[in-house]
């Protein structure tokens, strides 16, 4: 009997989705920072074996939109939740079942419908006393019926296999919705951009990961085994601009050599990378500036 299907992860921003995704696949899809709203579309990693393809989708965290960018991330985690098979629904102990939790299990299918729900306690490891997650597991089955509620470390690869072991069991028969090969349904403009804003993410500080946004200008085949990218990056305010810059070009540097390296590992072939800092004021509200930047629906 062959398996496949649609498996949501969904959650809060910053509880591991993305690293769930990333460890189960072993591969790279989605990129981590320890910044809240990282993921900022639905992101298809997939995994196939003779038995089983599931199409893992990693979602934008869910939580109360600010500007018309974060209404864009909640459609999209929300189109997610209804088109699914199975839903992993991440929380960590020290948020787990709170307002923001219940306000996500308020928009999950309701309970007998098609799609089931598995509860992930991710971080577990970080909890001493065990004891303490019985009085939650009861509060997690009385406020949605979850086919299964489950303490693990998305950084403990035995946990990872376990739970893969659990999802295949929830899975649909049917045939391969991909091909066999293919891990994500991203193309490389998509995850060079991605790369990118990591970088930037994980070296800036205070305003700039919420304010900024990465676009490929042109990717440009120069000799045989290089490439020229051109990517622009998006602010709102001069003063980021400077930040991204850093003193005597430092930041700008320090982004580019990170992110060449990923890319070069991602593609496999060298790269030169020129990367511009533009000021678009407001552009997170902006439907105009939202769609050149690839955010519109």
């Amino acid at each position: 009997m062959h398996r496949s299907g649609f498996v949501a992860i969904a959650g809060q921003p910053n509880v591991g989705k993305s690293t769930i995704l990333n460890g189960l696949l072993k591969k790279k899809i989605s990129i981590v920072s320890k910044k809240p709203e990282t993921t900022r579309d639905n992101i298809r990693g997939i995994f196939t074996d003779p038995d089983t393809q599931i199409i893992f989708v990693d979602t934008p965290g869910i939580h109360k939109p600010h500007n018309l960018l974060g209404k864009i991330m909640l459609t999209r985690a929300q189109s997610s939740l209804m088109e699914s098979d199975l839903i992993l629904l991440v929380t960590e102990k020290k948020i787990a079942l709170r307002s923001e939790d219940e306000n996500i299990l308020k928009r999950l299918p309701n309970p007998g419908e098609n799609t089931k729900v598995i509860l992930i306690i991710n971080k577990a490891d970080r909890v001493k006393d065990k004891g303490v997650f019985l009085p939650l597991l009861e509060k997690a089955s009385k406020a949605y019926p979850c086919v299964e509620i489950i303490p693990m470390c998305a950084l403990k690869q035995k946990d990872l296999d376990k739970l893969l072991v659990t999802i295949k069991q929830y899975l649909p028969e049917g045939p391969n919705l991909y091909p066999a090969k293919q891990i994500t349904d991203k193309n490389d403009h998509f995850q060079v951009q991605e790369l990118i804003r990591e970088k930037i993410l994980t070296e800036t500080y205070r305003e700039i990961p919420h304010s900024v946004a990465v676009v490929i200008d042109q990717m440009i085949e120069e000799k045989k085994d290089t490439l020229h990218i051109y990517a622009n990056i998006f602010v709102e305010r001069k003063s980021q601009k400077a930040i991204i810059i850093g003193k005597n070009g430092e930041m700008m540097k320090k982004i580019g050599q990170l992110a060449r390296k990923d890319i070069e590992n991602l593609l496999g072939r060298h790269i030169y990378l020129d990367l511009w800092v533009k000021v678009a004021e407001k552009w997170k509200k902006n439907p105009n500036a939202l769609r050149e930047m690839g955010y519109s629906d």
